[in-house]
């Protein structure tokens, strides 16, 4: 009702939601088999379009009592009519599951759920989580699991169709050996050749810098680094072969 008011009022569709509340109020509902309306008075709402009789009826003491009682008995009766026509919808998917107590369950992570009970986003996410272990029975339909603390916010009591049975397989756990990290272990970069070079000249002193392109790393990668110290640990990185003719000019203060 609430799209159609918008397509048919798109400037100002708000002003009219009176209108949509009172269609809904006088809409056949299909669960309690009446209008809300007719349900709340017990009457049909007589409007000027459908004006169902003359006058008004008038119902005192007992009459009022036993109308309202006999509208509650048929509201009931047609919500006990559609509830057992989606359990009918419902059921034929489903398996009659029963576990035992300290079985272990995957419980499923709900798409529209997942981001804020189980912190499970993407469409990547898995489908279920754990597995857990079941500690109680609630009832026919419903197990109390014993969840870890990081999901301590979440509810512990869940619906036979949220949970799968845990089967443990030998063959699913994968041998690994492990791993020997060396403490000593350190990689040293390999200098290739000097890109360019200025001075930076300080108030007592000039320190000439020279810029550097390492192995394995790219122009943009390229540091700064002090050309005495770069000659003592590098003096095969300053022969003319290396410079590529180039000339590089002597800046001024940084």
């Amino acid at each position: 009702m609430l799209r159609a008011c918008a397509l048919e009022f798109p400037g100002n569709w708000d002003s009219h939601l009176h209108l949509i509340e009172f269609a809904y109020n006088n809409s056949y509902q299909a669960t309690t088999g009446m209008a809300p309306f007719e349900a709340l008075y017990g009457r049909c709402c007589r409007s000027p379009v459908c004006w169902g009789e003359v006058g008004e009826q008038r119902l005192m003491g007992p009459e009022l009592v036993q109308s309202t009682n006999e509208a509650i008995q048929k509201i009931r009766s047609h919500m006990h009519t559609a509830q057992s026509r989606q359990k009918s919808y419902a059921d034929v998917r489903r398996k009659d599951l029963e576990f035992e107590i300290g079985d272990k369950v995957f419980l499923k992570v709900a798409p529209m759920k997942g981001v804020l009970r189980f912190e499970r986003r993407g469409k990547l996410s898995p489908r279920f989580v754990g597995p857990f272990e079941i500690l109680e029975r609630i009832g026919p339909v419903a197990y109390r699991l014993a969840l870890p603390p990081s999901l301590s916010t979440v509810h512990d009591v869940f619906h036979v169709s949220m949970l799968r049975k845990y089967v443990p397989d030998p063959s699913y756990v994968v041998d690994y050996e492990p791993l020997e990290i060396d403490e000593n272990l350190s990689y040293v970069e390999q200098p290739v050749e000097v890109l360019a070079r200025e001075v930076k000249t300080l108030r007592n002193r000039e320190i000439p810098l020279v810029k550097v392109l390492w192995r394995n790393h790219r122009v943009e990668e390229a540091t700064w680094e002090r050309e005495d110290d770069m000659r003592s640990r590098y003096p095969e990185l300053f022969e003319e072969q290396n410079f590529r003719g180039r000339k590089f000019p002597k800046k001024g203060r940084m």
